[in-house]
């Protein structure tokens, strides 16, 4: 991202993307205050936000109160068809969860979490769903332990200044040092596996996924419910099946480097 001082970069812009951003599963309509509170923004500012928005059809006003349209799927759409991800992507994650019937997903580093940018659902119900666009925290799950580790030093050193890791359950990795500790053995074995980190009854283990210049770009993990497997037979039994897959993705990462690009940089 620019710099805000950046001549080119403008911010009225970003003040309407935050307005965007600020509806999700906690406020899925809001008053004007409520989005003026949710952005930072003065309400003066929120309101114009709001108004193009609304006559650009991309949210809906309802008497005092403002909620999304569908017309903003049309951004998701037009990354996914661009970059080819259900050509790259989704047939080796599809494999893995018919052969595993476990969930298959690759995300990628987004700030301090993962964002998912494909994911093939298992059957079952699980405790935590998960779609395309699905932000978790990133030190609570094993695909984002493995997109940090192999970021290197300074990435991990920057991660842990910008602040405290939140504990979600007893198992979820809140000191720093156990952190760092964790993320090289990462480094040296070439996946993690969480276990009860995210939240209760969820194990999973993931691997890296490699561009054409060898940097990181996506992790991909495959993910369960405790009551179906251990952790030490999940990854015994997965972490084959999940190297195979991330070969194949790379693979066609040679193919098509624009997806690749696009991925290390968000």
């Amino acid at each position: 991202m620019r710099e805000p001082k950046d001549p080119e970069y403008l911010s009225t812009l970003e003040r309407g993307l935050s307005v965007l951003r600020a509806f999700d599963a906690a406020h899925p309509e809001m008053a004007l205050s409520e989005v003026a509170t949710v952005t930072g923004l003065s309400p003066a500012v929120a309101r114009r936000c709001l108004n193009t928005l609304v006559a650009l059809g991309y949210v809906a006003q309802v008497g005092r109160r403002f909620l999304l349209r569908p017309e903003v799927l049309a951004f998701g759409s037009a990354y996914l068809t661009s970059m080819n991800i259900e050509r790259v992507a989704v047939p080796p994650l599809q494999a893995l969860r018919d052969q595993t019937g476990d969930s298959a997903s690759l995300a990628v580093r987004s700030g301090r979490d993962i964002l998912y940018v494909c994911h093939i659902p298992t059957n079952r119900r699980i405790r935590l769903g998960a779609a395309v666009g699905t932000r978790f925290p990133l030190h609570a799950t094993s695909m984002g332990k493995v997109l940090l580790a192999f970021q290197g030093d300074a990435a991990i050193a920057a991660f842990l200044a910008e602040g405290p890791l939140a504990r979600l359950t007893e198992r979820t990795v809140t000191d720093a040092e156990a952190f760092r500790s964790r993320l090289q053995s990462v480094r040296d074995r070439f996946y993690d596996s969480a276990l009860d980190e995210l939240d209760y009854g969820i194990v999973s283990v993931a691997v890296p996924v490699f561009g054409p210049d060898d940097s990181v770009v996506a992790a991909i993990n495959c993910s369960t419910s405790t009551t179906r497997i251990s952790q030490d037979e999940l990854v015994r039994t997965r972490l084959p099946l999940l190297r195979e897959a991330a070969t194949e993705i790379e693979a066609e990462l040679q193919r098509w480097p624009m997806l690749a690009r696009s991925l290390a940089t968000v």
